[in-house]
């Protein structure tokens, strides 16, 4: 029986990339989205996944989401929490707003969404989260204080959940992307972007495909012995230790 994905901001950018692939892994994959009824349309009609709505920073929706997707697909047994915004400016002139909506929508999501999970992956002993971080959570970035301060968190999640999860078949790790060729990183102008691809050893940006294929691979029944990492994709420009 094919087992359940569920990817949150998943029909757009990176997260329709990973569905995408699920998909294409033999998964029944669900993909959640906030709002942008157009491009959930879209990727309901054209990878065949069931959609669901719900802003993934109030735990109410989550809940609801989560129980649409096991009532029409069953258990969810890999979670992918990718959904994500940013809201930059510089601290000075950051208010409380553009703070508290990239905190919960990045961070407060991980617990909305791993919660309503959690009980029913310890329960079968088996279940893989997957925590969509950033380059940004792991050496910060000027004029994003809210977005770092969450992905950096979203790595602390993800080592502590571990630790609690790994006697019980349950998989918890994180991808950090760098810089990625997708909408909201087109829209950089084009000398900031020929100053970001100057700084990435590889001389490019890297692809949704390449993200969802690391994802493909933490989702895997046979990468049960990874657990606790952080795979560090940005084409060498952070080298983590």
């Amino acid at each position: 029986m094919a087992r359940v994905a569920m990817v949150t901001g998943g029909t757009r950018g990176i997260g329709l990339a990973i569905v995408e692939r699920l998909k294409a892994d033999g998964f029944k994959v669900a993909a959640g989205y906030a709002g942008n009824e157009e491009a959930a349309r879209d990727c309901a009609k054209n990878l065949g996944v069931m959609i669901v709505k719900g802003n993934v920073g109030e735990f109410a929706d989550c809940e609801a989401a989560v129980k649409q997707v096991e009532a029409e697909l069953g258990p969810i047994d890999v979670l992918v929490n990718n959904a994500g915004i940013t809201r930059d400016a510089m601290l000075h002139k950051m208010t409380p707003a553009q703070w508290n909506e990239v905190i919960f929508v990045n961070l407060a999501s991980i617990f909305n969404m791993s919660r309503q999970v959690i009980d029913g992956m310890r329960e079968r002993n088996y279940g893989r989260i997957i925590n969509v971080s950033s380059i940004n959570g792991q050496k910060g970035q000027m004029g994003q204080t809210n977005y770092s301060a969450a992905k950096a968190g979203v790595i602390g999640f993800t080592k502590a959940l571990a630790q609690e999860t790994a006697r019980k078949g349950i998989t918890v790790n994180a991808v950090s992307p760098g810089y990625i060729d997708t909408e909201m990183v087109q829209a950089v102008a084009p000398e900031v972007m020929k100053s970001i691809i100057a700084g990435i050893p590889v001389g490019r940006l890297g692809t949704a495909a390449e993200i969802a294929a690391c994802v493909a691979f933490l989702a895997r029944e046979d990468a049960g012995f990874v657990t606790g990492a952080t795979l560090t994709v940005n084409g060498g420009q952070y080298m983590a230790a």
